[in-house]
Order: C-alpha cells, then structure tokens, then sequence
C-alpha cells in the first residue's frame, strides 16, 4: 500500500522551484520536474498530478536556451588546464633527458679519473732512503 501524502501548501512548492531554478543557474544545469519532486519527498508522478501549472513551468525553464554564463566555460577551463599540464610535461622530459645527459657525461668522467687513478698507483716511488744504500 502507498504512503498518503499530505498536500503541500503551493506556495511552499513555489518556494523550492525557485530555490532549484537559483541552483541550476549557478551549476549551469537544466532544472526537472524530478528534481524537485525529490527535493519535496515526492513522486514524479504525484508532483506532476499535484502541480501541473508548476510542472509545465520546469518543462519551459528545461527548453528555454540556457544564458551563457560570462568568463570561460568549465570545457575551456578543461581544456586550459590540460594544454598546461602537457607544457609542464614537456618541459620536465626535457629537463630529465637533460639530467641523465649529465649523469651519463659523470659516469664517463669518473670512469676515465678512475683509469688515471689506477696507472699513477702503478707509478713506483723513489724513496731517498733506498739511493742511500
């Protein structure tokens, strides 16, 4: 058996709709009958039974062309943000092939140091004492 609604006063329904439509203005979407037959604990059925002046309302609000809203939109702050994000990529592999250049031009050095190193070891000293004997 279903639940019996109490009718809700409509200027209590007015009230929401345009606490929906304000929302929807600044999220920049479109407003629905279900939307605020949620917001109002009912049906969409009983809503549209109930109000179908405040329905035909949303439905107009829902087809009427949205305003575009001044600045960028949230697409273009997307895609502003995404063109950034692959400068920055670019510019980090540029600085790590850059880095493992110089890592690759130390090892080199180290080794060759490493090599001039080991022939001056084989280099043997002419100690004073052993001219004295």
């Amino acid at each position: 058996m279903t639940r019996r609604v109490p009718d809700l006063p409509e200027a209590l329904v007015r009230k929401h709709l345009q606490e929906v439509l304000d929302n929807c203005r600044e999220t920049n979407t479109r407003p629905s009958v279900l939307m605020l037959a949620r917001r109002l604990d009912l049906t969409n059925t009983t809503f549209r039974r109930r109000y179908p002046d405040i329905a035909r309302e949303i439905s107009d609000h829902r087809s009427a062309p949205t305003a575009p809203r001044s600045g960028p939109s949230e697409h273009d702050r997307l895609v502003a943000r995404n063109a950034k994000l692959r400068r920055r990529n670019r510019d980090l592999t540029t600085q790590l092939a850059l880095a493992s250049a110089q890592v690759q031009h130390l090892a080199l050095r180290n080794e060759r140091l490493q090599e001039a190193l080991e022939e001056a070891t084989n280099i043997t000293s002419i100690n004073s004492k052993s001219r004295l004997r």
